[in-house]
Parts: C-alpha cells; structure tokens; sequence
C-alpha cells in the first residue's frame, strides 16, 4: 500500500497543540483533572479548551469562575461524541489536536514525547499514549489498552486487552507500534489528516467513531501508532456504563455502518453476511440471560443497519486496499470464546 505523507508543521518551534475535552455533564471531573492536566502537560505552545456539549449541570460555570484561563466552547445541543467534537474542532486552528476525555488523568510530560514520535515520521497521522486503569494502575484499561486491532469480522480488541480479559503492565508493550486505531479517550491526530478525511462520522453519535476515523486514515496509507513514553490514567464509562442497553445498540450499529464503509469490496458481502449470523448469535445468548433491553438493541441496530446501508456505501473512500495492517485474518470471537486464548500473546495470528 502506497504510503502517504503529511506536509511537515508549519509553525516554528514546537508544532502547536491543542488539548481539546468534550464535555457532558461532566463537572466533578473538570474540578478533579483539569488542574492536572495544567500542571502536568508541560508544553510550551499548548492550549487547553474544553468544549461543552450542552450540559444541563454547571460545568460551565464552573470552569468560568476556577478556570477563567481555559478556552471554551459551548455546543447548542449535545450532538453526541462524534458530531460534537466536529463541532467543536471547526474553532480549533493547531497543528496538532488531542482529543481528551474528562475522566482522565494524565501523567506528567504526556504530550511531548507522543509529539517527537509524530514529527519523525510525515507519515503518522494519529496516535495515542498507554492507556492504563485509573483504579489499579498496573493494568491496562479497557478501551485502548496500548493501541487497537481488528479481526476479519470487524471485532476489536487491543494490545493488553481481549474482550474483558485485561493484562497487567509487565512492560510487555513498551515499543512504538503501528496499530489499527487508537483510542478516543486520549487520541493525537494532525489537524490536516482531520481536515482530509472529515474528522468523525457524525452518524456514529458515540462509540466506535476513532476506529472508524482510523481506518479511514489507514485506508489512505498512513500510520496510527501507539507511543508508551506517555501514559494516561482512565477511569472508563462516566457516560454510558459498560452494561447499558443503549450502548450495546450504537456499538453493534456502528460496527456494521464501519464494515460497510472500509471493507475493500471482495469481501463486504461475505463478511457483513457473517457479521450479521455472528450478532445473532449474540442475541440469542442475551436472551438466555434475560437481558431484553440487550435484545432489543441488536434488533435495533440491524434495522438501522439496513435502512442506512445504501447510505453509508455511499461513504465509502474511492479506493479501499485489499490489505490493511492490523486486520488480522482470525476470529477473535472463535479465539477467545472456543480456544480460550485471553492474551494477546496467545493468539494465532
């Protein structure tokens, strides 16, 4: 695959960055880690802004009285993870911008040393520090763990992390690797690679819209790394908790509207087909634990699915590769769930 590059910073100095969290009804995180982030960032040409995506508590207030020094913006409405970050980044004009989440804490120096690894390669458009467990440290966390995967039928899984088995930081992944996506919580990306592939998805309102946004990247041949010199602490599910029917909706939603969108053409029909038989699956073992709202939510999402389809085809990049790195041709499902193999070292791949 033809690599692509990036014109190189056109700033003096350091390239310009900006720290961008979106923001609902999240104001007993701000007051907890925004002066953190203040004191541990320690970059010279930074600016730290929080975008607020209507929220109905007093974060804005909140940040106007005790942190008058932070860029604000408001949204009108809360337009979800996606569109409200598009939104938000039209005001933003630095070469680089990292998208933060609220619930998390960074450690110090954790911009810098992903910023040097970005500007030794015109080829890096994205990118994202270790992603570690804010309640027990030495483990990862669930949604980037130290940088993502797909398998063949779209499921993602992660560096230190496979469905719900998460590994312990025994250094294991502490090597700047090339990845298929890296995580929204804590996501650099070069303001041009946003302005060329459009940034989100606005239709994916929330989860799955950086692995999408990454492919994207990756389909057009650049690199999406993740840089363990930095690490980010996150607590993980202050928005929508881990078990929530509506969760469990956008992502099988979403996953299928990525599918349809960066599939190279050879094999969409076959694996949407079985993507399709694999959610039934899923549906069929919810319904054995009595989880209905979960059986709605696959219902819902495959209606969606079809009455959208014709639509998201309609997104797809003119010229999709046959081969992209960090898809992997296995079942991470028949992996995990059949061979029992929990780790990332197990698999076969």
């Amino acid at each position: 695959m033809e690599e692509r590059k990036l014109q190189p910073s056109s700033s003096t100095g350091n390239p310009t960055v900006a720290v961008v969290i979106l923001n609902w009804n999240g104001r007993a995180f701000l007051e907890r880690f925004l002066p953190l982030l203040i004191e541990r960032s320690m970059y010279e040409s930074l600016q730290i802004i929080v975008a607020d995506n209507a929220s109905s508590d007093d974060s804005v207030s909140f940040l106007r009285r005790h942190f008058p020094s932070i860029g604000l913006i408001e949204n009108k409405e809360n337009l979800g993870f996606a569109a409200g970050y598009n939104e938000a980044l039209k005001q933003v004009n630095t070469d680089y911008l990292i998208l933060l989440n609220s619930d998390v804490e960074v450690a110090p120096n954790w911009i810098a040393p992903v910023i040097a690894e970005m500007e030794s390669d015109s080829n890096i458009a994205a990118a994202q520090p270790l992603l570690k467990d804010f309640n027990d440290r030495q483990r990862y966390e669930y949604a980037g763990a130290a940088g993502g995967y797909l398998d063949m039928f779209g499921y993602p899984f992660c560096r230190g992390r496979i469905f719900e088995s998460i590994e312990d930081d025994h250094g294991q992944y502490q090597n700047t690797a090339d990845v298929l996506w890296a995580s929204g919580a804590a996501l650099f990306i070069k303001r041009q690679a946003w302005l060329e592939v459009g940034g989100f998805d606005a239709d994916f309102f929330a989860h799955m819209e950086e692995i999408d946004l990454c492919w994207r990247l990756r389909n057009k041949g650049y690199r999406v790394i993740c840089c363990p010199q930095a690490v980010v602490y996150h607590i993980g599910g202050g928005t929508l908790q881990s078990d929530s029917p509506f969760k469990a909706y956008l992502n099988f939603r979403n996953n299928l509207s990525m599918l349809t969108k960066n599939l190279p053409t050879g094999r969409l029909v076959p694996i949407l087909f079985a993507r399709l038989w694999l959610d039934f699956i899923s549906l069929l073992k919810f319904l054995a634990e009595g989880k209905w709202g979960h059986v709605r939510a696959i219902n819902k999402a495959h209606m969606y699915f079809f009455a959208k389809l014709l639509h998201n085809y309609r997104k797809r990049q003119s010229h999709i590769p046959k081969h992209v790195s960090g898809i992997f041709d296995i079942s991470i499902v028949w992996q995990y769930f059949v061979k029992k193999r929990k780790y990332l070292r197990d698999l076969k791949m």
